[in-house]
């Protein structure tokens, strides 16, 4: 179960986020040889990435920041960058350009100190930037809890599209990051459970002012809980392309291939 859209697209285009998007692709495809290499890739890790060892011992605090634009894969950072797309553009246009990059960047120092904290002496590398999109999510949760979101569920060989609202979604999603990171270990690996949570509360936190001024409760009673935008409308149509009707023929076939 994963979101394709929403309904509300934002009002202005969303610079920020497109940037962001392209950042991190461009980021990905320079290094993305040294997948080829995998003491090379270590190397590139061990510089950039946020390793919790090596901030315990007062080095490497750049990879706070440098972590959340590195992915350890194709998958990782479609992912990714399919969750920024879908919720970073109204959460931008709510809070402005640049101060919406400032959160974003808060947001993702946050989740990258939450996942330390759970594992200060951890030699594993945390690279994505989906700590940062978890802070998008929760202010997201927070402006637009009724916004309407296409998400795609599969189950073996069924594939089916359901709307549900965005606060359903995205409460889901947070509790299954608190369940994984209370069933896995902190420093065995995978995915960085506890710098999604941690990053999802710093963003519903670091949101709270903007919700206030927009005068709280009040701005879901005007804006219905969704985006100030008008929602677009999917459906399904018809293809004009005509159908080819099956022709019988009474004969062999003839041509080159005939026998």
């Amino acid at each position: 179960m994963f979101p394709i859209r929403d309904h509300n697209p934002s009002g202005s285009t969303p610079f920020v986020t497109w940037a962001l998007i392209v950042a991190n692709v461009v980021i990905f495809l320079n290094y993305w040889h040294l997948f080829q290499n995998e003491l090379a890739l270590n190397r590139f890790f061990f510089e950039w990435a946020m390793i919790p060892a090596r901030v315990s011992m007062g080095e490497g605090f750049g990879g706070l920041v440098t972590s959340m634009f590195l992915h350890g894969g194709i998958l990782h950072l479609a992912g990714n960058m399919l969750f920024l797309f879908i919720f970073g553009d109204n959460v931008e246009d709510e809070m402005g350009h640049l101060p919406y990059l400032a959160f974003y960047l808060a947001c993702g120092v946050a989740a990258a100190l939450a996942q330390y904290v759970t594992a200060p002496l951890s030699q594993v590398p945390m690279v994505g930037a989906s700590g940062a999109i978890a802070g998008v999510m929760g202010a997201y949760l927070l402006l637009f809890p009724r916004a309407r979101v296409d998400i795609l569920i599969i189950l073996i060989i069924i594939f089916r599209i359901v709307t549900i609202p965005a606060w359903i979604l995205l409460a889901l999603w947070l509790a299954m990051q608190a369940f994984g990171g209370i069933g896995a270990p902190a420093d065995a690996g995978g995915t960085a459970y506890w710098a999604h949570v941690g990053g999802f509360v710093i963003g519903v936190l670091l949101c709270v002012p903007l919700w206030l001024l927009r005068g709280g409760t009040a701005f879901w009673r005007r804006s219905h809980g969704t985006p100030p935008h008008p929602e677009a409308r999917y459906r399904f149509v018809t293809s004009d392309v005509p159908r080819a009707g099956r022709r019988r023929n009474a004969g062999r076939p003839r041509g080159p291939w005939g026998r």
